[in-house]
């Protein structure tokens, strides 16, 4: 009698008991001593009478909820390998195992059906820990058990019926929280335009303005410039904000592209093309009442600056 569990599935695979019918897939891909070796409560040769003996224990583990010991299958219902959770008496602990065919390996397929099997597991509130081993000589186990979440925490020994006496293991373990479920994605951030212009005097000094108070970010310097409004070019809004702010004339021939800067405020991403400017008409002046002040190229560190002014710093000072 198969006990009353509804498999877990994944992209590509499903998490079953086992059935009585099992057995002979069972023997054909476990007796492969590169198989074998692996596991340490598998002989070898593998007696062809002991797939059905185990699968049974199996079932009446599962019934009881001792352990769950599960068969992998393809869509299909081909069976590739086995997985289980063995629990602690207290249930606060779990020891993972899983083993595949050899044509299975490679794919990714063991990592994909320990997360499905933990992840379920850990609806349980009081387990709190999942364990593993995997031979010191097993690579590619020890990257499955990482790759899961679990922390190598020391070495041990075990015996392995298939070598004929105890092994040295690696020990892993890990917490709920390495099987917690990915957070929902964040929404994509809208993105704000904003050009700004790194104007260079005849003394080779870069033109910083102070965020006046009641703006974000109050009190940082920052290049001059501004939002590019819908259908304006980064030109012609700096154009336009240098007038504003600075009651300066700029001509867009004299408006070079330097670089950018992309970065992730909370509420918004900003994407921030910087350009250089050497020459316009009039003289410069806080038309908004902002302060200015003129910085030799490596100074403009001393000078706080939001967070996407700050990367641009390096490339003027190497550039200038």
């Amino acid at each position: 009698m198969i006990p009353d569990f509804a498999p877990l599935r994944t992209d590509r695979l499903i998490l079953r008991p086992f059935a009585a019918g099992d057995a002979i897939a069972l023997h054909r891909l476990v007796n492969d001593w590169e198989v074998a070796k692996t596991l340490s409560r598998v002989p070898f040769p593998y007696p062809q009478e002991a797939a059905a003996d185990w699968i049974a224990s199996t079932l009446l583990q599962l019934a009881a909820g001792e352990a769950f010991h599960l068969a992998i299958t393809d869509p299909e219902d081909s069976l590739l390998g086995a997985i289980g959770l063995s629990f602690s008496r207290d249930g606060r602990t779990a020891e993972l195992g899983y083993w595949l065919g050899r044509r299975c390996w490679g794919q990714g397929l063991a990592p994909e059906a320990a997360a499905a099997l933990c992840r379920w597991a850990l609806v349980r509130p009081d387990l709190t820990t999942i364990k593993a081993s995997a031979l010191l000589d097993n690579a590619r186990s020890q990257a499955v058990l990482t790759r899961l979440g679990l922390i190598r925490v020391g070495e041990g020994s075990e015996p392995f019926l298939s070598r004929g006496g105890p092994m040295p293991v690696a020990l892993f373990e890990a917490g709920r929280e390495a099987f917690a479920a990915p957070a929902a994605p964040r929404p994509p951030l809208p993105l704000l335009l904003v050009a700004a212009v790194a104007l260079i005097d005849a003394d080779g000094r870069v033109l910083l303005a102070e965020r006046p108070a009641g703006k974000a970010l109050a009190g940082l310097w920052e290049f001059p410039g501004g939002k590019v409004e819908p259908g304006e070019t980064p030109e012609a809004s700096l154009i336009r904000e240098l007038k504003e702010e600075l009651d300066i004339d700029v001509e867009s021939a004299c408006l070079g592209p330097f670089t950018f800067a992309s970065h992730a405020y909370e509420k918004f991403h900003l994407l921030m093309p910087l350009y250089l400017c050497r020459r316009w008409q009039g003289t410069v002046r806080p038309a908004e009442g902002q302060r200015l002040a003129w910085v030799p190229p490596m100074r403009l560190g001393e000078y706080p600056m939001p967070p996407a002014d700050k990367p641009l710093v390096a490339m003027l000072q190497d550039f200038l």
